[in-house]
């Protein structure tokens, strides 16, 4: 929490201790604290230089008078037993103990006379924080919490940004730690799966020479997606940057069993076959290796899906998005996959890009 406007300490803690309130009611969160020492009594010494450089006394003496009293000073060495010692001044106990013995301190001025504390120094009793917290050039206090139990962790950050909307202005907040790690993991997400999608394109470009049949393929990606969606939904998982790598995976993996399809169906269309023959028979023979091949990677990542113990969280986001998104690119890719092919194949005949005649060979 930043005090973004100047409004200073003592308004900077009512919106901290305003925030705290809001969040204590929050379901969405729960043990929201501040992370901090909670403001103390202080003895606050304002000193007249103007008055202490009319009586010739240099500001270096004056805070060597107070360190050495209050505090300690290094002075000197001595030999005792054949061993070096240190020597620090201070000033005995019974007389640095109250703000009234600073009364006591006399400070030494350029003409060498002796000139009492008093005489330039005033003291007055405050009440703040005994430690100075900035963050980002600002006053700031760092507050701690935790999401709920069945809420995510995106979730917890959404309900404090809510939250913190509703402090008064001159207030701002900023994230830090692994929730500032984590949002700049969710802001890069999208730049993430754009890039994704375009080396995917490319490559299915590249393999099959054709820029629109790539875009057949690329169609079914929705069909993974599902399944991860649905099945970290059904489990309670939280839509984290495990649940992200796991869907991304699954775009991947759809991609290879809609290539299964339609790399057949156009060979056979190429071969002279009818389009709607060619795409059935494709769908069917490779049925089973799709099957089998999209079985085995179910099966392998279905220990991380029921992980326990240290890291259990992130291999279940994972293993679940993963498992989930194979089962419906199974089950789904049979149908959508020729779908699509068909479409984008019958749109490209009617523009006049491509014709049904088999290839022959000059």
């Amino acid at each position: 929490l930043l005090d973004f406007g100047g409004l200073g300490h003592e308004r900077l803690m009512t919106a901290r201790n305003q925030l705290l309130g809001m969040t204590a009611r929050d379901p969405r969160l729960i043990r929201v604290r501040p992370n901090g020492m909670e403001d103390v009594a202080q003895y606050y010494i304002d000193i007249d230089w103007e008055k202490a450089g009319a009586m010739g006394v240099p500001i270096s003496s004056i805070h060597n008078a107070i360190a050495a009293s209050f505090g300690s000073a290094y002075v000197n060495d001595f030999v005792r037993a054949g061993r070096v010692k240190k020597v620090y001044i201070q000033a005995d106990a019974p007389y640095r103990m109250l703000p009234d013995h600073l009364e006591k301190i006399y400070v030494r001025n350029n003409e060498g006379r002796m000139v009492p504390f008093s005489a330039f120094a005033t003291g007055h009793w405050s009440y703040g924080s005994p430690k100075l917290e900035r963050y980002n050039g600002f006053p700031s206090i760092n507050i701690w919490g935790e999401a709920a139990p069945g809420r995510s962790s995106g979730e917890a950050m959404a309900a404090m940004e809510e939250l913190a909307s509703r402090l008064p202005k001159g207030t701002a907040f900023d994230w830090t730690g692994l929730s500032y790690q984590e949002r700049q993991a969710t802001a890069q997400a999208p730049l993430v799966y754009a890039f994704s999608v375009f080396v995917i394109f490319l490559c299915l470009a590249a393999l099959y020479e054709s820029w629109p049949i790539p875009i057949a393929i690329m169609l079914t990606f929705p069909v993974g997606a599902i399944g991860g969606i649905i099945a970290s939904s059904l489990r309670g998982l939280p839509n984290d940057v495990y649940f992200q790598i796991g869907l991304l995976t699954t775009l991947g993996l759809t991609t290879k069993n809609a290539i299964l399809i339609v790399q057949f169906a156009r060979a056979r269309v190429d071969e002279g076959m009818e389009l709607i023959k060619a795409t059935l028979e494709g769908a069917k023979l490779r049925f089973r290796p799709i099957v089998m091949t999209s079985f085995a990677f179910g099966f392998g990542v279905l220990p991380l899906a029921l992980a326990r113990g240290a890291g259990g969280g992130s291999m279940r986001a994972i293993g679940t998005s993963v498992f989930g998104g194979m089962v419906t690119a199974t089950v789904l890719i049979v149908f959508f996959a020729p779908l699509f092919y068909v479409l984008i194949r019958k749109a490209l005949v009617k523009r006049g890009g491509e014709t049904m005649r088999p290839k022959t060979n000059n």
